[in-house]
């Protein structure tokens, strides 16, 4: 059942993974609207460029998410800049990782983890707080389709976003009867870096393709723009949904997971063997 509806633009937000894709789809869209953000990513050269795209009040942070310690100084660095009550926190940043169970290196795994849902764990206990005292305002966590579906040589990015669905349903039961709601973000195939930077080391089904083409074979199947799936999200928060599905896959993917929760595959198979079709005639 939707909550009560909680009005962000115009009032200030902290959005991590601002430099590129959603976070800064996020961050113009309700810079526009009024608000004043607290931008930050790991990434320097783009946070400055989503920066020089907004109006208004602006914060930015060069800012690992993996760090719990830097996360609770930037919340108290938010916190003395907010010229009004926070209205919302989106904890957005993510990476990806391709490989078979078998060929999984740990060091890659740990290191998405630590970024999807670590990053995630340490951006709400560092800015809850801070709402907790408002009784007011949303923290916003970016699943994924990939939360709601298991899927084949993403079983690490899998792991990270069901993680991240379940510490964001468990809080928003603890948060029952205050002020302040957890919601649940999950974005299928949106047209970002994600791919590009994933790390790779090999063709997960063993035929040869390059980093470069296994990206280019995701992108083509991406339904969504970033700023799409920023209007989808600020309008699911301001509608109250605790649940907010970006893009026609994501409706999709979480039918396929009620309707056949163990047979799923088999949508997917098909779909998938459309994609490796449409990837080989655009290539021709």
């Amino acid at each position: 059942m939707p909550q009560s509806p909680l009005r962000i633009a115009g009032r200030p937000v902290m959005i991590t993974g601002a430099a590129s894709g959603i976070g800064r789809g996020l961050a113009t869209r309700l810079s526009r609207l009024g608000s004043p953000a607290a931008i930050a990513d790991v990434d320097e050269a783009g946070l400055k460029e989503t920066a020089g795209m907004l109006r208004g009040p602006v914060l930015t942070r060069v800012l690992d998410v993996r760090d719990a310690a830097d996360q609770l100084r930037f919340a108290d660095e938010v916190r003395e800049w907010l010229p009004a009550p926070l209205a919302a926190v989106f904890n957005n940043a993510g990476v990806a990782v391709a490989s078979t169970v078998l060929d999984a290196v740990p060091e890659d795994d740990d290191w998405l983890h630590d970024i999807n849902f670590h990053g995630v764990v340490n951006g709400t206990r560092a800015f809850l707080p801070i709402l907790v005292e408002q009784d007011d305002g949303a923290v916003v966590n970016t699943s994924s389709v990939f939360g709601l579906v298991g899927v084949p040589y993403n079983s690490a990015y899998c792991a990270s976003k069901f993680a991240v669905r379940g510490f964001t349903d468990a809080l928003r039961q603890e948060l029952r009867g205050t002020g302040v709601r957890a919601i649940n973000v999950h974005p299928g195939g949106i047209t970002t870096n994600i791919a590009r930077n994933a790390r790779i080391r090999k063709d997960p089904e063993g035929l040869g393709r390059t980093k470069e083409q296994l990206a280019a074979q995701f992108e083509a199947m991406t339904m969504t723009s970033p700023d799409k799936a920023a209007a989808i999200i600020h309008k699911g928060v301001e509608a109250g949904k605790a649940r907010i599905l970006v893009g026609p896959d994501a409706y999709l993917f979480d039918a396929l997971a009620r309707i056949t929760p163990t047979h799923y595959y088999t949508v997917l198979d098909f779909l998938q063997s459309r994609l490796r079709a449409r990837t080989a005639k655009a290539g021709s």
